[in-house]
């Protein structure tokens, strides 16, 4: 095992991956970046939601994953972030390994017996990239491949304020479902971008969900009617890449300072659900049978959130259970989505 050649080349065995850009998993086109807003290419340089999968048909008693992460400075923000790979195996985190950002280091985590498959949740904030892994004992192999699930949204899909990458709404939700989460939420952003629509269009993915919004209160005020038009244009795009493929609309969440005040532009929160859903629901009734609605309103109580507007890990796992549901619901399953029953 001391050979530089017995470290495997990781991407057989990364999951989530949308993009790669020489040898780090990206989360936006790096060919086509200059109709992105720069928020949005800032948080596409992070691997938000890449997971490791494998089996271990060779009986290993541990991985290794050799990793090179961001140091942080004194003064990062994300600096008491927790640097933790977690092993999951089916529904269950197994273990949970602490380790240090660094230019190049090694984690070894144990495995319990068994083939698995098994699911290493890595850090994120700090970017890591994987350099290589290997088995100890034993051989391993890549998972098998599950259908991809493109997740489009904004903070609260890419998972802020839950405990672990792991506990994510689109995490928690993919693992029920039994599918491939490809997690493409950008905090501050999902403002209805439509080179992001093109984006999508153009990546394969088995199921779509959008699930954007509440930052066209804020961020960028939205009118309701131009919320209404943008999220057309944007369901229009997404669907010149996937004319077929099963695509599911989560209006937004519950966000009680919005939910009945005025943006600059005369909206209330309540208004631009209200358009987003009547757009969604105007396409079903134009033909769109492989379209669906899961209104956001009230999946949450005030109780679930964390800070007024990102959910905690109990407002993620309502959010999960209730798209897992609607996927089924709506019968997305069968020759373009396969979907565990």
């Amino acid at each position: 095992m001391t050979p530089e050649t017995s470290w495997l080349d990781p991407r057989p065995f990364l999951r989530g991956v949308a993009w790669w850009d020489g040898r780090r998993a990206v989360r936006a086109d790096p060919a086509d970046m200059a109709g992105l807003p720069w928020d949005t290419c800032e948080r596409a340089a992070l691997p938000i939601g890449m997971q490791v999968e494998f089996t271990s048909p060779g009986a290993a008693r541990a991985i290794e994953l050799r990793y090179r992460a961001e140091v942080p400075g004194a003064t990062d923000a994300l600096r008491d972030i927790a640097h933790c790979f977690a092993l999951w195996q089916g529904d269950r985190c197994v273990h949970e390994s602490f380790t240090e950002p660094a230019e190049e280091a090694t984690v070894t985590i144990g495995l319990p017996p068994g083939e698995g498959p098994f699911t290493i949740h890595p850090p994120e904030s700090q970017a890591p990239v994987i350099l290589g892994l290997r088995g100890v004992g034993g051989h391993l192999a890549p998972a098998p491949a599950r259908p991809r699930w493109l997740v489009h949204g904004d903070s609260i899909t890419e998972g802020w304020w839950s405990t672990r990458p792991a506990h994510s709404w689109p995490a928690t939700a993919g693992r029920t479902l039994g599918l491939e989460t490809v997690n493409l939420g950008y905090a501050g952003g999902a403002r209805g971008e439509l080179a992001v629509a093109q984006h999508l269009a153009g990546l394969p993915g088995d199921l779509v969900t959008l699930a954007f919004g509440t930052n066209c209160w804020s961020r960028t005020p939205y009118s309701a009617p131009l919320l209404y038009e943008t999220v057309r244009a944007f369901i229009t795009l997404v669907r010149r890449g996937h004319p077929d493929t099963p695509l599911l609309v989560l209006s937004p969440v519950l966000r009680p300072e919005a939910e009945s005040t005025e943006n600059p532009l005369g909206a209330t929160l309540a208004d631009l659900r209200t358009a987003m859903e009547d757009a969604v629901r105007g396409l079903v009734a134009a033909g769109d049978g492989r379209l669906a609605l899961l209104s956001g309103l009230d999946l949450l109580t005030a109780g679930h959130l964390a800070d007024g507007l990102h959910p905690n890990d109990a407002g993620h796992a309502l959010i999960a259970a209730a798209v897992a549901d609607a996927v089924r619901t709506a019968g997305f399953t069968g020759r373009t989505c396969r979907i565990a029953a």
